[in-house]
């Protein structure tokens, strides 16, 4: 549950002067996806099980089908690219899972947690070296800054 000095009717200021009051830090969130290798292979339970020992918690999850429109939007960076239509049919193929996790330097975690992009590159004992096969089917998206991540949230769950 989140709480912020507004709940009370307070301005920070005055929040911070409450004695015997835990001071409100927020955490940090960040979007994941796991992707259809991921749904495919069975192995969603591993890799959130894998999140949650790290000591992050899921705010939002679903399970959702994605269509081209959105693809289109998440992929903007490359979409005029001659491989986006492999990554357009890939992310489409099967349902996938996207969520919200938050906790401390939840970002940059969970990135290390994964590995590189390229699961041909990723160490084992990382999730994309563990359960990946290579750089498209690499189990899991996650957001790469603060920005985009408030991006890809509002992007797949706009009413959270």
């Amino acid at each position: 549950m989140r709480i912020s000095p507004i709940d009370f009717g307070l301005s920070l200021a005055n929040f911070c002067d409450i004695p015997n009051l835990i001071f409100y830090h927020p955490m940090e969130e960040t979007l994941i996806i796991l992707k259809p290798d991921c749904m495919e292979n069975r192995v969603a339970g591993e890799v959130i099980s894998r999140f949650e020992k790290a000591g992050f918690e899921i705010v939002a999850s679903k399970v959702t089908l994605l269509d081209g429109a959105i693809l289109r939007e998440h992929y903007a960076h490359v979409a005029d690219q001659s491989f986006f239509p492999e990554i357009e049919a890939f992310m489409s193929s099967r349902s996938v899972m996207p969520m919200i996790l938050s906790g401390e330097d939840v970002i940059a975690k969970v990135r290390d947690l994964l590995g590189p992009t390229n699961s041909l590159e990723a160490p084992k004992g990382t999730i994309r070296g563990d359960l990946g096969s290579d750089m498209m089917r690499n189990v899991v998206h996650a957001s790469d800054g603060p920005e985009t991540a408030d991006a890809e949230k509002k992007r797949f769950f706009p009413d959270f």
